[in-house]
Order: structure tokens, then C-alpha cells, then sequence
């Protein structure tokens, strides 16, 4: 039992002396182990912090070459830029230098030229002091040749000043007398061309029919038994009619027709109506003319506004008052040296628009002022007054346009004129009535208009006789060439003018042409 605890002692003490001497040897070896990391730690570290010097050293001197580049690059460019700020300063030296050089150059040029002007000065108050003296002179000896002078003309200063003011007017004059001459010629021929060129192209665009019209009316019968029908019992019948139409029927030897006369041509055309529709009823007695005047009454009021509304269509009148227009239409029974005033106002109207039109006017406007420039005329035999102061009365009275009242009332030179379209429908109205065609007239009133043409040229000083020709459109005068000179037959030509145009009426223009004429005549014997 001993034995064993021995044994087991010694056992567990070999054991424990085994245990130990394998832990120390396990010790050991792992010491040696550490031992051998260690220095194999050491020589890796060496090996690494060697690299790393190698390294270090490689970008140390990588490092040194790329300033020592930078430095030469940075130095290469500063001392370019060095170049060329000492070239730059260099060429300003020289242009200064250059610069003096022109500076001393005009410096001494100034000298000469001061010296020069000085030179200058000098003699010009030399010769100064010389002309003084010599003006002394000269007044001096003018003096006294105008004292010599007046001795030797026997006329004072004063009195030979008013003969060189004299003469000198007269020179001035004629020289005026040449400029209005030539202004006047210049004006003319550009006035002329311009308004030639106007009118040709309104000529061009309204065309108008040559018409005639005649204060009597001629109705055919069927038969000249037809005549005692229409006289009737003991003239009852013809003396109803021209009672109730106000016309005078003509029942002569003309063979199955009988004559209207009367000065009213509405009357007359009631008149015309009713006789036609009693011959074709063929029942004709008072009662029946009676009753057929009313109804050609009615139907002539329907004709007057047909024919107003359509002459406003034609211009482009559309908003008309109703009652102007059944005005306008009563025109067309109404005549003016035998022109029908209703187409010479479409006439009027067509021409002022192409006027206007060419002249950059209200087209409408002139148109319309045109239209309605002769409305007078159709009241003028029922209200008293011209047809100019009649018309402008009904255009204010329908609160028509200030530029159409104006234009019907300056139409014909009654009143001033405010504007461009009164202007051009005046010349539309003289154009139209002027046409060839267009008017008539009596042989006694066209004979009086060429004896008064003549008789006013004939009553100025110096014209030896003058003729009216071209239908009156033209007056020639021949004057006595010792009595007017050239100059004077142009203030003598605008006097005739002044003179016809205060004194006389009439459509259109008038020409006047002053003649002079001298002659030499000698016979070799």
C-alpha cells in the first residue's frame, strides 16, 4: 500500500518531471520559433526600410530633376519675356527717338514760318502806312474831281445820286423783269407737263356719251285724226292738259306728231307720258287726263329715284340720304347748254376720284363732292338763289362733309376754296363741260363771248388789234412793237388774263397769245 503510494508518488513525479522537461523543450522550441520570427521580422523590416530608403532616394532625385526642369522652363520664360519687354522698350525708344526727330523737324519748320509771318507783318504795316497815305490821297483827289465834276455837269452830289439810283432801277428792273420771265416759263412748262399728264390718264379712264338736249318733246299719233281727239270739244281736252302739265302742246301741219314745249323737262316728260297713254287708251276726255297726269306723276317720281339710285351706284355713293338722291335724280331732266346735269355729275364724280387718286386723295370723298357739286340746279327754278348756294344749303341741311359743302359752294369761285378735292373737282367740272361734244350754246351768245374777248384785249394801251379764235378757247393779240418791248408783252399778257378772268364767264381756259412783230423792208433800185 506504501509501495503503491510510493509508487504512485513517484510516478506522478516522474510524471510531473516528464510533464515539465516536455514543457520546457516546447518552450524552448516555440522560443526559437519566436526567436527565428523575430529575426526573420528584422530582416524584413531591414529589407523593407531599405526599399524604402531606395525608394525615397529615387523620388528624391525624380523629385530634383522635375524642379531643376520646372526652374530651367520657368527661367526660359522669364528671360524670353525679358527679350521681349527689351525689344518692346527698345522700338518705344526708337519711335520716341522719332518722335523728337519730327518734333525738332516741325519746331524749326514753326521758326521759319514764325519768322516769315513777322516778315510778313512788317511789310503789310509798312504797306499799310503806304495806303493811308495813298487813300489820303486818292480821297483827296476824289474830292476834288467830284467837285470838278459837278461844276463841269452842273448837277450837285444829291442830284447825280438820284440819276445813278434811277438808272439803276431800271437796270434792276429789266434784270426782274428777265428772272420773272424765266421763273414764270420754267413754272409753266413743269405746271404744264404735270397737270397734262393728270389729266391725260383721268381722260383716259372716264369716258362720257356727247349728248344734246332740247326743250321740246315730239309725241307721234297714229293718225292726224288723233289731233282733234286730243283738242276735243271746243279745245276742252288740250286746255286740261297744259292746265294740269303746265306744258304747251303744238298741234301744226306736221303730220301725225304733236310738239311739247316748256322749259320744265319733268313737266314735260308727265306731259309725254300722259298724252302716250291717252292715245294708246284711246278714251280722252278731262276726267280721264285728269287721272292720267296723277298716275305719270307716280311714275315719274319712281323713274327720278331710279335714275338718282342708279347714278349713286355708278360712283359708289351707297349711303346717300333717300332724299338727295331723288334730288340727284331730278337732274336727269335737267340740262346745262344742253349737257344732262345728271351725267355730267357721274362725269364730275369719276373724273375727281382718278384725280384724287393720282394725287393721293380721299378717292371717296372726292367722288362723292363731285357727285353732288350741281345739286342746286335741280331746285334752282323753285328756290331762289344760284344753284351754288342752293346746293350748299341741302348738303349742310343733310349733314353732309364739311370738304362737300365747301366744294359745292367754291365750285364756281363763289367761295374760297379750303381743300385739295374742291380744287380738283372745280378743274373736274371745267374738264367735263369743256370736252368737245359736251355743251352747246346760242350763235348770239357765242358771237357776244368772242366780241367781248376781243374788246378786252383791244382796251389795253399799245395792242394794235386781236382776234378770237378757236371757238373762243384762244385770243391773240398783236401788239404795236414801238410801244411794247419784249418784257413788256409778258406784264401785258398777264393783265389780259387778270382782266378776262374778273370780267367774263365761261367754261374751260382761255389762251392768250401777245404777238410782236418788227419789220425792216427796203427795195434795191
Amino acid at each position: 500500500m506504501i509501495i503503491g503510494i510510493i509508487v504512485g508518488v513517484l510516478a506522478l513525479i516522474i510524471g510531473a518531471l516528464t510533464g515539465f522537461s516536455v514543457k520546457t523543450s516546447q518552450v524552448k522550441k516555440e522560443e526559437e520559433l519566436k526567436a527565428k520570427e523575430v529575426d526573420s521580422a528584422k530582416y524584413n523590416a531591414t529589407t523593407i526600410i531599405q526599399d524604402a530608403k531606395k525608394q525615397a532616394e529615387t523620388l528624391k532625385k525624380e523629385a530634383l530633376l522635375e524642379a531643376k526642369e520646372e526652374n530651367q522652363k520657368y527661367r526660359s520664360e522669364i528671360e524670353r519675356e525679358l527679350k521681349d519687354s527689351k525689344r518692346e522698350l527698345k522700338e518705344q525708344e526708337n519711335r520716341l527717338m522719332q518722335r523728337e526727330k519730327n518734333l525738332d523737324r516741325k519746331d524749326d519748320v514753326l521758326s521759319k514760318r514764325e519768322r516769315v509771318l513777322e516778315e510778313q507783318q512788317e511789310k503789310l504795316v509798312s504797306r499799310k502806312s503806304s495806303l493811308d497815305e495813298r487813300e489820303k490821297k486818292v480821297d483827296e483827289a476824289i474830292q476834288t474831281q467830284q467837285k470838278e465834276l459837278e461844276r463841269i455837269a452842273g448837277l450837285s452830289r444829291e442830284d447825280a445820286k438820284e440819276v445813278i439810283i434811277k438808272s439803276t432801277e431800271e437796270e434792276l428792273s429789266h434784270e426782274l423783269a428777265v428772272m420773272v420771265k424765266e421763273s414764270e416759263e420754267r413754272a409753266k412748262e413743269e405746271s404744264d407737263r404735270k397737270a397734262k399728264n393728270i389729266l391725260s390718264l383721268a381722260m383716259q379712264r372716264v369716258s362720257g356719251d356727247q349728248v344734246s338736249e332740247n326743250t321740246v318733246s315730239v309725241v307721234n299719233l297714229p293718225s292726224d285724226e288723233m289731233k282733234g281727239r286730243i283738242i276735243g270739244r271746243e279745245g276742252r281736252n288740250i286746255r286740261t292738259l297744259e292746265t294740269l302739265t303746265g306744258i304747251d302742246l303744238i298741234i301744226d301741219d306736221t303730220p301725225e306728231a304733236v310738239v311739247l314745249s316748256g322749259f320744265d323737262p319733268i313737266r314735260r316728260e308727265i306731259a309725254r307720258m300722259t298724252l302716250e297713254k291717252l292715245i294708246q287708251d284711246g278714251r280722252i276726255h278731262p276726267a280721264r287726263i285728269e287721272e292720267m297726269v296723277e298716275k305719270s306723276r307716280k311714275e315719274m317720281d319712281e323713274r327720278i329715284r331710279n335714275y338718282g339710285e342708279e347714278a349713286a351706284f355708278e360712283i359708289g355713293a351707297h349711303n346717300l340720304h333717300p332724299d338727295l338722291i331723288k334730288i340727284m335724280g331730278r337732274l336727269h331732266f335737267r340740262t346745262s347748254y344742253g349737257q344732262n346735269v345728271l351725267r355730267h355729275s357721274v362725269e364730275v364724280a369719276k373724273l375727281s376720284g382718278v384725280l384724287a387718286g393720282e394725287l393721293g386723295e380721299d378717292v371717296v370723298l372726292a367722288k362723292r363732292a363731285g357727285f353732288l357739286h350741281d345739286i342746286g340746279k335741280a331746285l334752282d327754278h323753285e328756290i331762289e338763289g344760284s344753284h351754288v348756294e342752293i346746293g350748299a344749303e341741302l348738303a349742310n341741311k343733310y349733314h353732309e362733309n364739311g370738304v362737300v359743302v365747301n366744294t359745292i359752294a367754291s365750285h364756281h369761285g363763289d367761295t374760297e376754296a379750303t381743300s385739295i378735292i374742291a380744287v380738283l373737282v372745280a378743274a373736274a367740272d371745267a374738264l367735263s363741260a369743256a370736252r368737245p361734244g359736251a355743251r352747246s350754246e346760242s350763235l348770239e351768245n357765242y358771237i357776244r363771248r368772242l366780241q367781248n374777248l376781243e374788246a378786252i384785249a383791244n382796251a389795253f394801251d399799245g395792242v394794235a388789234n386781236s382776234f378770237a379764235v378757236q371757238a373762243g378757247r384762244e385770243v391773240r393779240v398783236m401788239v404795236e412793237p414801238s410801244k411794247i418791248d419784249d418784257l413788256q408783252t409778258h406784264r401785258l399778257v398777264r393783265d389780259i388774263r387778270k382782266k378776262i378772268e374778273d370780267d367774263l364767264d365761261y367754261p374751260g381756259h382761255i389762251k392768250i397769245t401777245v404777238i410782236r412783230e418788227t419789220r425792216a423792208v427796203d427795195y434795191a433800185k
